[in-house]
């Protein structure tokens, strides 16, 4: 199946703002693009591209004061289909994972966990585990 994807947002800045956007096609699936547009800014500002260490890709530009505009258009193709679950996964105790997927575990600066938290334990405390 096409997928058509896309974004136009528009921001107002007090001041020249450094901006780092997560929007882009992960670099996995750039084959599949069936058609795209560049990146537009409004007003143009030079921008460039990095790798997280997740493998995303992320882009930098400042965002001037005042009105802004980012602009995407895209098509992919993709099958469709949902992807794999291993109904046999069992649950981890957290003294038990592996160092490298602690990470996933830290508070977001974009999520207030501390207002957060009992809300969390009062819809899945009561979850069975697995």
């Amino acid at each position: 199946m096409l997928i058509r994807l896309g974004y136009e947002i528009a921001i107002d800045c007090a001041e020249s703002t450094p901006v780092i956007s997560l929007l882009e096609i992960h670099r996995e699936r750039q084959a599949d693009i069936k058609r795209q547009t560049r990146v537009l800014t409004s007003p143009s500002v030079p921008t460039r591209l990095y790798h997280d260490l997740y493998g995303n890709t992320c882009r930098r530009f400042t965002a001037p004061g005042g009105g802004f505009r980012i602009l995407y258009d895209a098509v992919v193709e993709d099958s469709g289909e949902t992807d794999e679950v291993n109904t046999l996964a069992r649950e981890v105790p957290v003294a038990e994972l592996p160092d490298e997927v602690l990470c996933y575990l830290l508070g977001s600066r974009y999520c207030e966990t501390d207002h957060l938290s009992d809300l969390a334990w009062q819809v899945f405390g009561p979850v069975p585990s697995g």
